[in-house]
């Protein structure tokens, strides 16, 4: 057997990839309306475990209350639902690690 079919595959792993948490905004619904929502505070309401390279809001659920959401990557969908609602959306830079 040659030697390519006895050496193990190993794969190829992207050592610059970014790994994003993951909130959608049906999540965001349940937080109150007079603070502005950054992955601080998304940590610290256990929404979000790690925060990993950052948070990235997904557009599944609905919204019926205007909220200013800081966040580091938005989908399209995400931040027309937060607008239609009378929200603003911001992005923001590197992630601080905690």
């Amino acid at each position: 057997m040659p030697l390519y079919r006895r050496l193990p595959k190993r794969g190829f792993n992207n050592f610059s990839r970014k790994e994003y948490a993951v909130v959608n905004v049906e999540r965001l619904a349940t937080l109150d309306v007079g603070t502005p929502i950054d992955p601080a505070l998304l940590k610290e309401k256990g929404i979000v475990k790690n925060l990993k390279d950052g948070v990235k809001i997904l557009g599944s659920g609905e919204l019926k209350k205007a909220l200013h959401v800081r966040a580091h990557k938005f989908s399209k969908k995400a931040a027309e639902i937060i607008q239609e609602a009378g929200g603003t959306v911001e992005i923001i830079g590197k992630p601080t690690t905690t």
